[in-house]
Parts: structure tokens; sequence; C-alpha cells
């Protein structure tokens, strides 16, 4: 039996990731990863797992306005004030426990799509010469001492590599960033966040938890 609001009745727990926002989860997990070991070794297999990121991404920000309530980016993205309001309350270990995602972690989770958004239009660019000059001029990038179009245009290519590599190692330790919040919340609050994302449920909220 389930209550209006998700709950269980008698077990104790609420849903609260639904099964599209699992999916999403963890098929970018995979699909980031694949990415990742497979750059500079199987070029096709990471152009493909780059377009499955692309995709996520796009298939996410339709989502979080239409999804379930935790899923909508309006009920979990606070701003910047009450963002650094709760990392203070986190130094001194008296944050309040949230059902859905903290304001840290919305934090988080808006620093790796745009991050990744970055790092897959980077990529989308850099795999064919013609995608550049689809780019307005890029004086802050390319370095005004090519002195042909053939260099100029070899300097760009290689601007966005470089940039795309820097995107992805910023995303790798975004990544890291969001695994330590991860294991340190459930550490915190005494619950399984990652088996909350596999199974949906997390515990119900009491005392003074924000739901």
């Amino acid at each position: 039996m389930t209550t209006t609001d998700g709950a269980s009745a008698g077990a104790g727990v609420v849903r609260v990731w639904d099964p599209m926002v699992r999916a999403f989860h963890w098929s970018l997990v995979a699909a980031f990863a694949i990415a990742w070991l497979s750059a500079d070794e199987v070029q096709p297999v990471h152009e493909v797992a780059g377009y499955v990121v692309a995709g996520l991404i796009a298939f996410r920000l339709v989502w979080g306005m239409i999804g379930g309530r935790y899923a909508r980016f309006s009920q979990f993205v606070k701003g910047p004030g009450s963002t650094l309001a709760y990392l203070r309350t986190m130094l001194r270990g008296a944050e309040r426990r949230h059902i859905g995602h903290n304001p840290a972690g919305a934090a988080m989770i808006v620093a790796l799509l745009l991050s990744l958004s970055g790092t897959a239009l980077t990529g989308w660019l850099s795999a064919d010469p013609a995608r550049v000059a689809m780019l307005p001029a890029m004086p802050q990038i390319v370095t005004p001492a090519w002195a042909d179009d053939d260099r100029e245009e070899e300097g760009e290519e290689g601007a966005l590599e470089d940039l795309h590599e820097v995107l992805a190692n910023l995303t790798l330790l975004l990544v890291a960033f969001h695994v330590g919040g991860v294991l340190l919340s459930s550490l915190r609050h005494r619950e399984n966040l990652v088996r909350a994302m596999v199974t949906g449920r997390k515990r119900a909220p009491g005392g003074d938890d924000i739901a």
C-alpha cells in the first residue's frame, strides 16, 4: 500500500527518484566512463559515447521541466545564497537532511551538466574541421600569429581539442567531488544514497528533514 505522498505505509520509505531519473543517472555514468576510457584509443566508440552523453543531457533538461516533483530543477536548484548557507552548515556538521537533492548536490548537478555539455560540444566540433566554420571568430582561443588560413584552421582545431580535454578533466574532477559528497551525506544521515539511486526510495522524512 502506498500513501498519496509516495511513502509506503508501514515501511518507513518514500519514493523519490522516478525510473527516468535513475535510468538517466546510470546511463550517463556508463557513457562518460566509456568515453573517457576510449579516448585516443577507440575513436569510433569514443564518438558514439559522446553522442549518447549529449542525448542524455538533452533528455535531462527536458525532464527537469516536465518530470516528477524531485526530478524538476525548480524543486532542488537554489540560489548562491542558499547553497553557501548549506555549505556553512555542512562545515559545522549541522546540515539538515533533504529528501531530494540538497543545495550542494544541486549545484554539483548544474556544474556537471555544464561541463559535460561543453565537453560534448567541443568534441563534436573538433571531430570535423568543417564544423569549426559554424562558429563565430574565436580571437580569445586562436593565436593571431598564424600567417595563412590553413595554419589558422589548424590552430582552431588544436585549440578546440585542448579545450575538449580540459573540460573532460574538469568533469572527472567534478565527478570525484560528487562521489565524495554522496559518501559524506550517506554517512552523516545514515542512508545509502547509491542504493537510493538504484531503488528510487529513501527513508521517509522525519524530524527537521526537508521534503
